[in-house]
């Protein structure tokens, strides 16, 4: 197997790293981006070159079975080499070069393996923080057997869901030593492209809780398992999915993921169903005929996360929310591998993922590590003191928050983009519009105000704009334009005027607006609109001021930019 340049890279990097640093390395490569080759090559240079000995530590027998496949293909002449220690692979070898080894069924046998020199951690975002997780059980006798033992970890998602960053000076890995992008590999070539489809809204989270950093199961389930719901996001799913060939459902649980196969079945698509309970026999025939192509959609409940290998995946559900960005990305990731059924895959995502965590190449994630946390805290909308989350009202003012709506969702899919830089324009009715002056935060008392815009578009989506009467030069030029395209009214020269005069019906009415969001940008912006007819003029304003028209004394030679 000729390994790909990143993937050179990556080798290179680990070996510069052991050779010049005494701490533990990371490689993050994203999802399907090939982290098996550079284990592989790592471990035939450890046996080859060096005469050492080398564990592959990993969680699921998936995982396991993909490393023996891709050693065999990478290095053929090892493999009376390789052995496997693994419960759920009925293999207890101990005496081989390179073992290969399920977590579960080692943790408590380093004695029993013996010395490693090198021990590399498969998905080793999965290690759990403090002292009591298995992978840290078997590392602490690891080191005990052999004191120099080096560990380097393999991951797409370095980062836990409770505690931010996997590495630091006091954690079991310290250091990324190479990282390649989810951009830079579809970019050239190596992974498949991602496409979001423009829907409404997200699903409502605000009344869920969490417990460990993510959002307690059953709430989440009680909040997505509703009929109504389930029923119009699986006829979102379909409508999609028309020239989509397999589709792969994250649910939120066991009760939402049959409720949704039931529905797809009564609408006459064959739906497969995998959980943590599945049978193994059942689990592997439904899989067979997922990657075969012979069943397109297939529901699963936090099984097919992590060494679920199918190409021809091409569209990816995401029927749950999350507060775990690695969660998050791994569900996105089972579309990036590459397919020649496939040109791209399509994310739906009906739980707000991409709005919560970002583009899934640009993900926000916050270090929770302690004494980096917030305690979780909200803006009191009438007097804007910041107030602790679990007020019902606010001690400051007497401002009464609603409560969470535990059960007000939207069953369309999120219109956030998954990859940055994907734009997202999306047409809004206009219900209602409100004009107010708006003082830029810390401003002098003399710099110039704007008029500010909310446009109304639903119960509770607001899309704002701001003009600028009081500047010169461009921003002037385009407040103009902005006003003649509504008005035949004088043009104000005040924010005050121009909301006074708005608010007095000058402008013609907003009947909708086109909002454009770019994936990464923190603003959308509003690029068009349908306006109604323009009001007639006033009787008292003369022809020039209708039009405009100022004496030239009151032109600055910033007014004169032709735009």
């Amino acid at each position: 197997m000729q390994l790909r340049p990143y993937q050179t890279e990556a080798v290179a990097a680990v070996y510069d790293h052991l050779r010049q640093r005494d701490d533990h390395p990371c490689v993050v490569i994203p999802t399907a981006g090939g982290k098996t080759p550079v284990m592989a090559t790592i471990c035939r240079d450890v046996i080859t070159r060096w005469d050492g000995r080398v564990l592959i530590l990993a969680h699921v027998k998936e995982l396991l079975e993909q490393a023996v496949s891709k050693l065999d293909a990478i290095a053929p002449d090892l493999w009376n080499r390789i052995g496997v220690y693994s419960a759920g692979l009925r293999s207890r070898d101990t005496e081989h070069s390179i073992i290969v080894a399920g977590v579960q069924s080692v943790y408590k046998r380093a004695a029993e393996l013996d010395a490693f020199d090198l021990i590399l951690l498969d998905e080793c975002h999965l290690l759990a923080p403090d002292g009591e997780g298995m992978y840290r059980t078997f590392l602490a006798d690891a080191q005990v057997v052999n004191p120099n033992v080096r560990f380097v970890g393999l991951t797409a998602t370095p980062y836990r869901m409770t505690t931010g960053v996997i590495c630091a000076p006091e954690n079991l890995l310290n250091h990324v030593c190479y990282e390649v992008g989810v951009r830079e590999l579809i970019v050239q070539g190596y992974l498949c492209s991602l496409k979001s489809k423009a829907g409404q809204r997200k699903v409502d989270t605000s009344g869920l809780h969490l417990r460990g950093g993510e959002f307690i199961a059953g709430e989440v389930e009680e909040l997505m398992d509703d009929d109504a719901l389930v029923r119009s996001a699986c006829r979102e799913i379909v409508g999609y999915t028309r020239e989509r060939h397999s589709v792969l459902i994250f649910a939120a649980g066991v009760q939402h993921a049959l409720h949704v196969q039931r529905v797809l079945d009564g609408m006459g698509y064959e739906c497969g169903f995998v959980c943590g309970d599945t049978l193994p026999f059942d689990r592997a025939e439904t899989l067979a005929r997922f990657k075969r192509g012979e069943l397109k959609y297939l529901v699963n409940v936090n099984v097919l996360t992590t060494g679920f290998d199918a190409p021809n995946i091409d569209c990816v559900v995401l029927l749950r929310p999350t507060n775990s960005p690695g969660l998050y990305y791994q569900m996105v990731g089972r579309g990036f591998r590459l397919d020649p059924s496939k040109d791209n895959c399509l994310v739906l995502d009906f739980g707000g993922n991409i709005v919560r965590h970002g583009p899934v190449d640009a993900l926000a994630i916050k270090d929770r590590s302690p004494g980096n946390s917030e305690a979780p805290a909200k803006e009191c909308p009438e007097c804007q003191t910041v107030i602790h989350a679990a007020y019902g009202i606010c001690p400051e003012c007497g401002h009464e928050f609603p409560p969470p709506q535990r059960n007000q969702h939207d069953q369309h899919a999120s219109t956030a983009g998954v990859l940055t830089g994907e734009v997202t324009e999306t047409e809004y009715d206009v219900q209602d519009v409100f004009y107010s002056v708006h003082v830029k935060r810390d401003a002098p008392d003399d710099h110039p105000r704007t008029m500010r815009i909310d446009y109304r578009c639903g119960l509770n989506e607001y899309h704002s704009e701001w003009v600028c009467p009081e500047h010169h030069g461009y921003a002037r030029g385009k407040f103009e334009a902005w006003w003649r395209a509504r008005s035949h009214d004088r043009l104000p020269s005040t924010a005050d005027d121009a909301v006074t005069l708005a608010e007095a019906g000058a402008l013609a009415q907003t009947q909708s607006i086109t909002v454009r969001s770019v994936a990464g940008e923190q603003f959308d912006r509003i690029i068009d609109y349908q306006l109604g007819s323009i009001p007639p003029p006033p009787d008292d304003i003369d022809d020039d001021c209708a039009a405009g028209v100022l004496p030239a004394s009151e032109y600055t030679d910033d007014e004169c930019v032709p735009f």
